[in-house]
């Protein structure tokens, strides 16, 4: 199937994760705004169980099989199970997906973890473009390991790689640090890059500013091209007036609540707490927060999702509280951008940095898992914009130490620093998306490159 002479139409596909679809979705919008016909897929089995709401845009929604099409909502299946059946079932979808549309589609825009994807865009002679929902900086630990650069188990007690600051080993993903005991995750990150040389594009949804170093670097390897941060533009340019939220939505958010309770705060005056939406901290973890924050002096809202709100005292989930309030979920957007939040206690997933960074909100990062590590690295000691909250030994972060890292944030000496870099980050981010900006620019070089090669 030849490409020539076709208006350019992408296909985007996401691997089945709310971190992974929200920013292909955007990225989607934003070629939509630049005129190019694009079409995004998931599983059928995330579409079925999760809502995703494309009637404000232009985008068409399609589905591929990840072979667990019959399961049921909540039905959990195990990595080492569940990834060897998506590459057995996601190739022969997506080739069924890609005939299906057979004379429109020019263009692949593939999630990183789904690299099978671009053997099946070089079967019907279509471009494919690697898209990569973690930092340039991550994804450049998971390259050199996968070239047999860098041996796992870390025999050194420090990482240097190019375009890195010196990482100690317990500051790299998860999945790195303690690779036997997440195997089968272990090679879907590593195995990312086994095919890349041959992609035409690797996209990021990081900003150049931001990853500078390591950019150049990569760029040497690749045809590189960062088109983040990748939110919703009226919480940056507002270029796309109707582009105000994430079009995904797994649990219903109580923004009301949110909202109302916010309302009648000080500025800066509230610690915004929230662990993600696919972990939530151990219990006894848990009990640490709650005694950190019942002891500390600031008013909180903190995401808990259920059941697990079983675990706090009952005046903080109904409300009866004045120092805090614990929601099932929430806009986090609309809470981020709201001006009581004082700072953000976050596991330091990428989007909820990326969100942090782009409101001017500090950070108290107790990253849990995979990425989150290295990213809170980048968060305390790379951009300046907020500080770690430390385990023990038992790797349980006690009351009293997130209290004093939340008191260093919003009250110390070091917090006009971290402010300071919060809003030069901030308006670097936006800087970065506006017309002109290194990554609108990137994303017109794209637009202009898929006319070029169809």
């Amino acid at each position: 199937m030849s490409s020539s002479r076709k208006q350019p139409h992408v296909l985007v596909i996401s691997y089945p994760a709310q971190g992974h679809i929200n920013p292909m979705l955007q990225f989607c919008k934003r070629l939509v705004a630049k005129g190019i016909k694009t079409t995004f897929a998931t599983t059928f089995n995330f579409i079925k169980t999760a809502h995703i709401d494309l009637n404000s845009t232009l985008i068409t929604l399609e589905t591929f099989s990840d072979g667990f099409d019959d399961n049921l909502p909540d039905q959990f299946v195990p990595p080492d199970v569940y990834f060897p059946k998506l590459r057995e079932a996601g190739p022969k979808s997506l080739s069924g997906l890609v005939q299906k549309l057979d004379g429109v589609i020019t263009t692949l825009v593939y999630d990183g973890f789904l690299p099978w994807a671009l053997d099946v865009a070089k079967q019907f002679e279509l471009k494919g473009a690697a898209f990569f929902t973690q930092t340039c900086a991550v994804n450049n630990i998971y390259y050199h390991i996968n070239r047999n650069l860098l041996q796992v188990p870390l025999s050194n007690s420090v990482v240097s790689l190019p375009g890195l600051p010196q990482l100690e080993n317990s500051e790299t993903p998860s999945f790195v640090n303690q690779f036997d005991l997440f195997p089968a995750v272990f090679d879907l990150v590593v195995d990312q890059f086994d095919n890349v040389d041959q992609a035409d594009w690797v996209l990021y949804t990081s900003f150049y500013e931001l990853e500078e170093e390591v950019i150049d670097w990569m760029k040497k390897l690749w045809h590189v091209r960062t088109i983040g941060p990748t939110l919703p533009s009226m919480y940056l340019d507002k270029r796309l007036k109707d582009d105000q939220d994430y079009c995904v939505n797994l649990l219903k958010p109580k923004s009301i609540e949110c909202m109302n309770w916010l309302h009648n705060k000080p500025k800066r005056s509230v610690v915004y707490l929230s662990f993600g939406s696919l972990t939530q901290p151990r219990p006894e973890q848990m009990k640490e927060i709650i005694h950190g924050l019942s002891d500390g002096g600031f008013t909180f809202l903190w995401v808990v999702k259920s059941p697990e709100e079983d675990t706090v005292p009952k005046e903080f989930v109904d409300g009866r509280s004045k120092k805090g309030l614990v929601v099932s979920w929430c806009q986090q957007l609309e809470v981020l951008a709201h001006e009581s939040i004082g700072c953000f206690v976050t596991h330091c997933g990428l989007n909820s940095v990326f969100e942090a960074i782009c409101l001017g909100v500090p950070m108290v990062a107790m990253p849990q898992w995979s990425d989150q590590t290295t990213n809170a690295k980048y968060v305390e000691d790379v951009w300046g914009v907020g500080v770690r909250a430390k385990p023990g030994a038992d790797g349980i972060v006690t009351g009293r130490v997130l209290d004093a890292r939340i008191r260093e944030v919003m009250e110390g000496e070091k917090s006009i620093e971290i402010k300071k870099n919060a809003i030069k980050w901030r308006d670097l981010a936006r800087e970065a998306t506006e017309e002109g900006g290194s990554s609108d620019k990137n994303i017109n070089q794209f637009v202009e490159e898929l006319k070029l090669r169809t």
